[in-house]
């Protein structure tokens, strides 16, 4: 992701590392929910046969695998040695996410498959509606005041999942309240695109994930 922004000069020493460790907990907090989202989304997208909330969750997934991977980058003795590798592997992920996604969707336009009421759907989307945008907005004050764009662009990343999560969650209001059983399929192309677009940028190395790297630095 290329980030064009003005970042406020960097912390007094004394405020470094509150900030680093905020910055920290706040990415941490992120990935764990990733955890519990892709859990929740892939289980109740299962019992409902939604494209949409599978492919949620699988994203889900490739996010906090990606970050494990860069975590695991960041252990080696000469990171950099590893990077292009790292980002190829999350690429691929995120493209056989789309393609499955794709398919799934397409499907279930011609066949017309009939998408059951999903109430752990809803709740777990609503839920990312309303905690994504609060974490993307308290890493982006630390960053700003730490002098990370790092950062700042993982919190824009993670408004973006803000986006993805209203997506699937109008195409399962849609489906509950009014039988439009055609919008989860159209939230899973929307899924898809985003997928494709994160694979891209994986791929050019135009990545927010090295955010990661916050979560391993001990040079305080």
């Amino acid at each position: 992701m290329r980030v064009h922004m003005t970042i406020a000069p960097a912390a007094a020493p004394e405020g470094r590392w509150l900030l680093q460790r905020r910055i920290r907990l706040i990415v941490g907090t992120t990935i764990a929910y990733n955890v519990v989202e892709a859990i929740v989304a892939i289980t109740a997208g299962s019992l409902a046969s939604s494209a949409a909330l599978i492919g949620f969750g699988l994203d889900s997934v490739i996010e906090v695998l990606s970050a494990g991977a860069v975590a695991w980058q960041f252990t080696r003795r000469d990171p950099e040695r590893w990077e292009k590798g790292t980002l190829r592997v999350i690429a691929v992920a995120f493209f056989a996410l789309a393609a499955y996604v794709t398919v799934s969707s397409v499907a279930a336009l011609v066949g017309g498959d009939q998408v059951r009421h999903s109430p752990l759907g809803i709740v777990i989307t609503a839920a990312s509606v309303v905690i994504m945008p609060v974490l993307s907005l308290a890493e982006r004050r630390a960053g700003r005041e730490l002098g990370s764009a790092t950062a700042v662009a993982d919190s824009k990343q993670t408004l973006i999942c803000t986006y993805l999560s209203a997506a699937v969650l109008a195409g399962l209001v849609l489906n509950s309240f009014f039988g439009w059983w055609w919008a989860d399929a159209i939230a899973g192309l929307v899924i898809a695109g985003f997928a494709v677009r994160e694979g891209i940028e994986a791929w050019r190395g135009d990545t927010c994930a090295t955010s990661v790297g916050m979560l391993l630095d001990d040079d305080d």
